[in-house]
């Protein structure tokens, strides 16, 4: 079962996830054309991101290293490179890739999703934000509305609540009501005080849910019900999600949340 948590996970898995994977075969015979050139590098690089999302990071590095012998400033071989980095705990590598990256294509905007993921994890949230919102602004990156979700991570950290909420509405939009989004939006928008709203978005979550079995509560998701119950009343749906969460995750922080929030109550 795959529980609903909003919450930022491993920067490579959520990045590796987004990249096209398959087999491609390349040869070592020499390109006279520049677009052949080109294609091979593309190519070294796809099958770099697949050994990549696989864990294999030995193979990854061999057809990046044969792609940058072809192009020493692909934008794509230095950004998947910055991965690698990351990933061997070379933080400062990793950024010179990612930089390098954007410097030779500001335009390539994965270089910036990563960019912005590997500055999130060094909570580096100013300038994780800034690089997420120029990659929102490519309105033919096919993952926009992961890159919204993201943005609005950035901005929940950095207490930008209103401006959050745009961000996780307009990722709801995007992936036409991803679960995660939903959860997000949803939980945003109670703490802002806006529970009705909060309720429309939380209640196109629990369809998901009823329609996906895989799917499960999870301790935020849990609580976001919990509050939105208590705001409208509905005394049964409190009390089913109440033992939910009791039951299921009762060393939580959402848990300890909720005890807080009865005993302030009486």
């Amino acid at each position: 079962m795959k529980p609903v948590n909003g919450r930022f996970t491993s920067v490579v898995t959520l990045l590796v996830a987004l990249l096209l994977t398959g087999c491609v075969t390349t040869t070592d015979s020499r390109f006279t054309r520049e677009a052949d050139r080109q294609k091979a590098v593309e190519n070294y690089v796809q099958l770099a991101t697949a050994y990549l999302g696989q864990g294999n990071i030995e193979r990854a590095r061999h057809h990046l290293d044969r792609a940058l012998e072809l192009d020493p400033d692909s934008p794509q071989a230095l950004a998947a490179l910055g991965l690698i980095y990351n990933t061997d705990g070379e933080a400062e590598l990793a950024e010179k890739s990612f930089r390098k990256a954007i410097s030779e294509s500001p335009g390539y905007t994965r270089a910036r999703v990563y960019y912005g993921a590997f500055l999130y994890s060094q909570e580096r949230f100013e300038e994780s934000r800034d690089q997420f919102r120029a990659a929102s602004r490519d309105t033919d990156y096919k993952d926009r509305g992961s890159v919204f979700y993201n943005l609005g991570m950035t901005q929940e950290r950095l207490g930008q609540q209103q401006e959050a909420i745009v961000s996780y509405r307009r990722a709801v939009e995007l992936t036409r009501g991803d679960a995660r989004s939903l959860l997000s939006l949803s939980r945003v928008m109670v703490n802002s005080g806006d529970v009705e709203g909060a309720a429309r978005y939380y209640n196109r979550l629990m369809m998901i849910m009823q329609r996906n079995k895989r799917l499960q509560h999870s301790p935020e998701s849990l609580l976001t019900g919990i509050r939105i119950a208590q705001h409208t009343g509905d005394r049964n749906q409190e009390a089913s999600l109440v033992l939910q969460l009791k039951n299921n995750y009762p060393e939580s922080a959402e848990y300890q949340q909720y005890k807080a929030l009865i005993s302030n109550d009486k």
